[in-house]
C-alpha cells in the first residue's frame, strides 16, 4: 500500500483548485491508498471536507518523508505569471521530495509562456527528474515537448466530475474575478449587452472564490441590472447553480469547463491563455477583455450547440 501527498492550491476555497482535490482523493482511495495528505492552507477544513490527513502550507517536511509519492496538481501551479514566490515554494515541495528520494507525479497541471528566465530554468531542472508528467492542454504539451521533456496529454480533472443533467435551463449566470485588465469600460459595456439580450430577466452572479471574485462581482451588481449574488458555495452547490443555467458568461477555467461539461451556452472572457485554450478544444465562444468583439461572441454564444461541445473523457492516469 503507498501513502500519498498532495501539493496543490488547497484550502483557498477556490472552486477548481477544490474540485481537483476531490476528484485526486476520490480515484486515490479507489487505488487502495494507505494514506492521503493534503498540503493546505487550512488543513482542518481539508481534512473534514476530504475525510484525509492534511498539514499546513510550511509544514510538509516531515508528512512528506513519512509518504512514497508526491502528486503536484493539478491546475497551473508550475508558472510565474502570478509570482516568482509561488512558483519558487511548488519547487520547493518537489525538489524536497526528490532530495528523498520519493516518486513525484506532475498531475493535469497546465502551462503558460515564463516571464523569468530563472522561473522557466528551474521548472525545466525539477521536471526532468520528475517521474511522469500529465498535462491538461496541447499547448502544454507542446511547450514540454519543446524543452524536450515527456508528458501525457491528459483531460482535466474536472471533466470527471459527474454534472446530473438538469431537464430544465433557465436564466443567465454570471462569473467573473479580478485580474488585471479588467476595466469598468468592460464591465460596463458587458452590463449593456446583458440589458440588450436580456432585458430586466435576473441574472444570477456566481462566485467561485470570494476573495477574488465578490468585489468586481458586487460591482457589476450596481450597473442596473435585476441580479442576485451567490457567494460562499461549496463544489456540489457551484455545480448545481452553473448547471442550472441556459447561458453562462464566464471568466473562471473551471467555471467555463464546468458550463461546457453541463450542456449551458457558454461565453468565455479571454483573461489568461488557458481560457482560450479551453475555448479552442472544446468549442465555447470567446471575448477579448477589450469587449472590441462582445457582440460577436454574444450572437455565438445563442447560436451555440451544446451536444457539440468536444468534452474530453478524464482517465485517472496510472501512478506506478
Amino acid at each position: 500500500m503507498t501513502k500519498y501527498i498532495v501539493s496543490g492550491y488547497i484550502g483557498f476555497d477556490n472552486f477548481g483548485d477544490e474540485a481537483i482535490a476531490g476528484v485526486l482523493v476520490k480515484n486515490l482511495k479507489n487505488l487502495g491508498a494507505e494514506k492521503i495528505t493534503l498540503i493546505s492552507s487550512n488543513p482542518k477544513k481539508t481534512a473534514a471536507l476530504y475525510d484525509v490527513e492534511s498539514t499546513g502550507m510550511l509544514n510538509f517536511f516531515r508528512p512528506l518523508l513519512e509518504s512514497d509519492v508526491l502528486i503536484s496538481g493539478g491546475g497551473s501551479l508550475l508558472q510565474d505569471v502570478t509570482s516568482l514566490k509561488s512558483l519558487f515554494y511548488y519547487l520547493l515541495i518537489i525538489m524536497t521530495a526528490l532530495l528523498f528520494d520519493k516518486k513525484v507525479f506532475i498531475f493535469a497541471q497546465g502551462f503558460t509562456p515564463f516571464r523569468t528566465k530563472i522561473g522557466e530554468f528551474l521548472t525545466k531542472f525539477v521536471l526532468r527528474r520528475c517521474t511522469a508528467i500529465t498535462v491538461r492542454d496541447v499547448n502544454s504539451w507542446k511547450m514540454l515537448a519543446g524543452w524536450n521533456i515527456p508528458a501525457e496529454l491528459v483531460a482535466d480533472p474536472v471533466f470527471g466530475i459527474e454534472i446530473p443533467e438538469k431537464k430544465e435551463k433557465h436564466g443567465v449566470g454570471i462569473q467573473l474575478r479580478g485580474c488585471e485588465g479588467l476595466t469598468d469600460e468592460f464591465l460596463n459595456k458587458l452590463a449593456d449587452g446583458i440589458k440588450r439580450r436580456f432585458g430586466d430577466e435576473e441574472v444570477t452572479l456566481i462566485s467561485l472564490q470570494d476573495k477574488i471574485d465578490l468585489p468586481v462581482l458586487e460591482k457589476f451588481a450596481s450597473l442596473g441590472l435585476n441580479t442576485r449574488v451567490v457567494k460562499n458555495l461549496t463544489v456540489k452547490e457551484a455545480l448545481d447553480e452553473i448547471s442550472s443555467l441556459e447561458y453562462l458568461v464566464g471568466m473562471r477555467f473551471h467555471a467555463c469547463l464546468a458550463g461546457i461539461k453541463a450542456g449551458v451556452r457558454v461565453l468565455g472572457i479571454n483573461y489568461d491563455i488557458k481560457v482560450k485554450t479551453l475555448a479552442q478544444e472544446t468549442g465555447f465562444s470567446l471575448v477579448e477583455l477589450d469587449g472590441k468583439n462582445l457582440e460577436e461572441g454574444f450572437d455565438k454564444m445563442f447560436g451555440l450547440n451544446p451536444y457539440d461541445y468536444k468534452i474530453p473523457e478524464f482517465r485517472f492516469p496510472a501512478l506506478i
